[in-house]
């Protein structure tokens, strides 16, 4: 009887334990089956605003804007300024020559003038991908009724002349030149200052800082920076690097600011404070893959009769560095796509003239997303579907990088 009563309750327990297995297994299917969800509705709303109908209204044909029978894309930079004078006003002409003489403009310059001021090209209408793909007659039908003098054609709003072009108030012409550039002159002056912080803090707080009452506090206000909320990133920055390191920021300690951004707000106030940001992460994951190289390492260099420096560099470091390169791929991840800190710091959410240096004035791509899904047109939310597009790009571009690092010297270990 007992031995009957033991071999119940077992099964009893053994029941019990699959099905709370089986709920944590459902639960984390649920979980799984969500995430997916959510990221494949992401996916098919950046893609179907990034693709689609447009209904094209010129206010002149390019065909007419010929000259003897060479394409309007194909004249010189001299006929295309001929037209440009020709179409505008004599004080629209006064006004462009004065912002920048036409005989320093390129070519490029004065056919992008010429469209924007001459062709006008607007969209006044604009289908999602899935729309045109679906209901194309109703599409046509609709355009034919309601715009009988526009073309309707389909548009990847993702193209070359999107990232060649500069910020334009028309969505037609507008692109992301200015923002791809100001994006990754703000990442490399980060990653060029917050690295190389983040990885010798680690190292003194893991092979050189006792473990006393200070050593511990300085840890414990590590990690709880990493969860201090951007926006209180971008307050220290303004306060620190815009304005009391004004000076340095804007260049006019070496001689080389720019009367437009001597106040402070340039890219470099920018990367510092996106330093400031991400180094906690950087400083926490450094610690975790240092901590991680086995001390046996450590105790057979020294056998050897290594000093404890050369044990670091020729053995820790190397040992460590794939988990270090990991956590520099999350913080740039986390870096690149901040638009809170930069706002405050004195990021431009309408500018066409292009970074050339640390001391310039900049926007960025998550900066220009912003800026387009707060204009009212509708054209404007394609223009920001396929800049995330170009983010997203970019991003992956960036971590691929770091993977292959990471990879390569995995191999060598």
């Amino acid at each position: 009887m007992e031995t009957s009563s033991v071999l119940k309750e077992g099964t009893a327990y053994l029941v019990r334990r699959k099905r709370v297995a089986l709920i944590w297994h459902l639960i984390f299917l649920a979980a799984t089956i969500v995430g997916v969800i959510a990221l494949t509705t992401l996916l098919y709303t950046i893609i179907n605003q990034s693709f689609g109908l447009v209904a094209v209204q010129n206010q002149i044909e390019p065909e007419s804007l010929a000259v003897d029978g060479v394409p309007l894309e194909q004249l010189s930079r001299e006929q295309l300024v001929e037209i440009f004078k020709t179409h505008v006003s004599a004080g629209v002409f006064r006004r462009y020559d004065a912002e920048q003489p036409f005989a320093e403009r390129s070519r490029e310059n004065v056919y992008a003038l010429v469209l924007e001021r001459v062709v006008q090209p607007r969209y006044v209408k604009t289908w999602p991908l899935s729309q045109a793909l679906f209901n194309r007659r109703e599409i046509e039908a609709e355009a034919a009724r309601d715009f009988p003098q526009a073309r309707l054609v389909f548009r990847s709003w993702v193209t070359a002349d999107f990232l060649r072009n500069p910020q334009s108030s028309a969505a037609e012409l507008a692109g992301v030149r200015t923002a791809i550039l100001g994006s990754l002159w703000t990442i490399l002056i980060t990653i060029a200052v917050a690295l190389p912080i983040g990885v010798a803090a680690a190292v003194y707080l893991e092979e050189y800082a006792r473990d006393h009452w200070l050593t511990r506090l300085i840890r414990t206000n590590i990690n709880n920076l990493a969860g201090v909320p951007s926006i209180i990133y971008g307050m220290l920055g303004l306060a620190i690097f815009v304005r009391a390191a004004e000076a340095f920021t804007s260049g006019a300690a070496f001689g080389l600011a720019d009367p437009t951004t001597a106040n402070g707000r340039t890219i470099l106030s920018a990367g510092l404070t996106l330093a400031l940001l991400i180094l906690p992460l950087l400083i926490i994951n450094a610690q975790e893959a240092i901590r991680a190289v086995p001390r046996s390492l450590r105790q057979a260099s020294y056998g050897l009769g290594a000093t404890q420096w050369q044990t670091i560099w020729h053995h820790v470091l190397p040992s460590a560095l794939p988990g270090i390169l990991t956590g520099t791929i999350l913080a740039i991840s986390r870096a690149i796509g901040e638009t809170a800190p930069l706002v405050v710091v004195g990021a431009s959410t309408f500018i066409v003239v292009d970074p050339n240096g640390p001391f310039s004035r900049f926007t960025t791509l998550p900066i220009q997303i912003y800026q387009w899904t707060a204009r009212p047109q509708p054209q404007f939310r394609n223009l920001a579907a396929a800049a995330i597009v170009v983010l997203l790009a970019l991003l992956l571009i960036m971590n691929a990088t770091a993977i292959l690092l990471r990879n390569r010297y995995s191999r060598r270990i």
